[in-house]
């Protein structure tokens, strides 16, 4: 069979059955995320808004992006959050909104790729499977269902907990175990409604080369992406963006980096970024296979320094627009880590208290080099505010 996505030209088939299982405060951590971490009074609770998208039939075999990820999510009404928490329903992308984003010819290829699957279209390898066409719509679905529930003032934020992923989903065509990028299709919304000025933040291990794709000349767009260097899908240095220096911001980071390094980065990249680009409202790629305990990737992070970050996030939103900030799954292939890493996310985002139980037992590198080398590449020193973000 022959693929039109431009990415590979072979489709293999495989076969249909067999699913692949997967089966705290640090003491010298920083004080700025230490406050973070401490329980929160209730006073600044919010109303969390959030999609569940499982799409239990998107499966194949021996393959890490599967159903059981969100296996040990939880009972919902037991969480803290539960009062604060809004379970929305979900409504199918149209075509028309994933054509914000995608090629007609790519989203009639993929249609047809799914009538015939189960099979492999990309060679990372990214499956598709008979329902995998309606997952994908869902999968955005729910992402716009998050964004619209903020824009209209329904939901002070949103997390879209959906699957299959998107981040990787270029324009022309899926990848990298994504379909419909669905951060970057809510993005388009959310600017379709008036907005000027958005930024999105991808901290999953992998670099969100496809969210990158789909705003690599819109202005009003800022990209942020902090990712282990040296793996899939390659892309994601610093100097990458040459035309978008300030805009488009990559900070490849070593094996290990972890919850020290990413209070650094929230200060000394995230802050400042914030601060130039003004947003009207923050998207963030929540990745969860950036904990340490992950079976394909290597970087440093607990749920404590999820938290830490998600709430960082948080403080920048309310600071800078009104508290507009929609988190969405991107990856995370161990259950246990993504039900901690949602747990802590969910926390920050409705001000609950959070008890981590997963300690990073791994020495962190010392990443004050990288971040001077970004600080650099991207002006953070002299910026004035860019005016073709001030819309």
């Amino acid at each position: 069979m022959i693929s039109d996505f431009g990415l590979i030209d072979e489709i293999v088939e495989q076969p249909r059955n067999g699913i692949a299982q997967s089966g705290l405060i640090i003491p010298d951590m920083p004080k700025s995320v230490m406050r973070v971490l401490s329980i929160m009074d209730g006073k600044n609770a919010m109303t969390t808004a959030c999609v569940l998208v499982p799409s239990p039939a998107h499966v194949f075999p021996d393959h890490p992006e599967e159903p059981g990820r969100l296996s040990m999510l939880g009972d919902w009404q037991a969480k803290p959050y539960a009062s604060d928490f809004k379970r929305l329903d979900t409504i199918p992308a149209t075509l028309e909104e994933i054509a914000t984003v995608h090629t007609k010819r790519m989203i009639a290829a993929l249609e047809v790729a799914c009538e015939q699957g189960p099979t492999i279209v990309d060679f990372a390898p990214t499956y598709v499977t008979p329902t995998s066409f309606a997952d994908a719509l869902n999968a955005a679905g729910g992402t716009l269902a998050c964004t619209h529930a903020v824009l209209r003032g329904e939901a002070d934020n949103a997390f879209a907990i959906v699957r299959p992923p998107g981040h990787h989903a270029v324009p022309e065509g899926p990848m990298g175990f994504c379909l419909f990028n669905n951060i970057a299709i809510a993005a388009r919304a959310a600017l379709d409604s008036g907005l000027a000025r958005l930024l999105i933040v991808d901290f999953d291990a992998h670099h969100g080369n496809g969210t990158q794709a789909a705003f690599w000349n819109e202005v009003r767009v800022a990209y942020f992406s902090t990712h282990q260097e040296g793996i899939y899908p390659g892309s994601g240095r610093i100097g990458e963006a040459p035309h978008a220096r300030g805009r488009i911001v990559n900070l490849p980071l070593p094996a290990r980096s972890g919850d020290k390094a990413f209070a650094c980065i929230a200060e000394k990249v995230l802050t400042p970024l914030a601060e130039h680009i003004q947003p009207q409202m923050i998207f963030v790629s929540a990745g969860f296979d950036s904990h340490w305990d992950e079976p394909i990737t290597a970087l440093g992070l607990s749920s404590a320094g999820f938290f830490a970050l998600s709430r960082h996030l948080v403080e920048l939103a309310r600071e800078h627009c009104n508290g507009k900030i929609v988190f969405t799954l991107e990856g995370g292939y161990n259950p246990q880590n993504v039900a901690s890493g949602v747990d802590a996310c969910l926390a920050a985002l409705t001000g609950t208290e959070f008890s981590p139980q997963d300690p990073n037992p791994y020495p962190e590198p010392d990443i004050r080099a990288r971040l001077d080398e970004v600080r650099a590449w991207n002006g953070f020193v002299r910026w004035p505010v860019a005016p073709a973000l001030r819309g």
